[in-house]
């Protein structure tokens, strides 16, 4: 019997799983019924995440690996071939970020956030799509942010990451419409995450934060996997090439 909002039986891939927006994914793919292989640069964070969805009766397997590096991504996909030999969902979730003016970048700086952030959404859906193209059809989501709609105080090379990201999407969109392929851009504000900590802890920018966002408030992860966990679901089927905000109002907010 179909199931629309469910995944059963669904395999799934999911970047940068071990905590934050990742993990809050993964978990909610892993409730709707779908196998997950969790990824992450630290094994024994992998390890004990994976273990920890396993010991609640949840099918998620985990391995280390740099989406950064070339050879990592190919290893991946390696391992989603011999255990999977098919996958229907690809989540670009890994992120980094380094904040400084655009003059104060060192070599190398830019390029860590360009092949984390960007390329290896790129080179993972590309090494992923033999196993997206099927009848049945495949989901990919990258995770944005808003930082790729608007000016914030992220950096320049954070946000033409970001930027790029939904560019690429809406490519991949069209062109592998034909193989059954979906790609969707999921595009959050400040989330409480690890990442987002680091300037939300300072009480003066929390306020400026909030006072620029309608909701009054800061995003809880799970209201992102909610929405990167309904792209996925057959009732999207006809959703595709699309950025959607998870931001409590922050892009559309004038003045007022």
């Amino acid at each position: 019997m179909n199931q629309p909002w469910r995944l059963d039986g669904k395999k799934a891939l999911v970047t940068g799983a071990t905590k934050g927006i990742g993990r809050a994914v993964a978990e909610e793919l892993l409730q709707l019924g779908a196998e997950v292989l969790i990824i992450a640069r630290h094994a024994d964070e992998v390890d004990t995440v994976a273990q920890e969805f396993r010991s609640r009766g949840l099918p998620c397997r985990g391995l280390a690996g740099d989406v950064s590096r070339g050879d990592e991504r190919e290893r991946i996909i390696q391992d989603v071939a011999a255990a999977w030999g098919e996958l229907d969902i690809l989540v670009n979730n890994v992120g980094t970020n380094i904040r400084k003016a655009a003059v104060e970048y060192q070599p190398g700086e830019v390029d860590q956030i360009f092949q984390t952030n960007l390329f290896s959404a790129f080179e993972l859906s590309r090494l992923a799509y033999p196993y997206l193209a099927k009848p049945g059809g495949g989901s990919v989501v990258n995770i944005g942010s808003v930082a790729g709609l608007t000016h914030l105080k992220t950096g320049a090379p954070y946000a033409m990451t970001k930027a790029a990201m939904v560019q690429l999407s809406r490519n991949l969109a069209v062109e592998w419409a034909k193989d059954n392929i979906r790609v969707n851009v999921v595009a959050p504000w400040y989330i409480r995450t690890p990442l987002a900590a680091t300037v939300l802890d300072q009480p003066e920018y929390l306020r400026a934060v909030l006072a620029r966002t309608p909701a009054g408030r800061i995003g809880e992860p799970e209201e992102v996997a909610g929405l990167v966990a309904f792209l996925c679901l057959s009732r999207a089927a006809y959703i595709t090439g699309q950025c959607i905000a998870v931001d409590g109002g922050f892009t559309i907010n004038g003045f007022s």
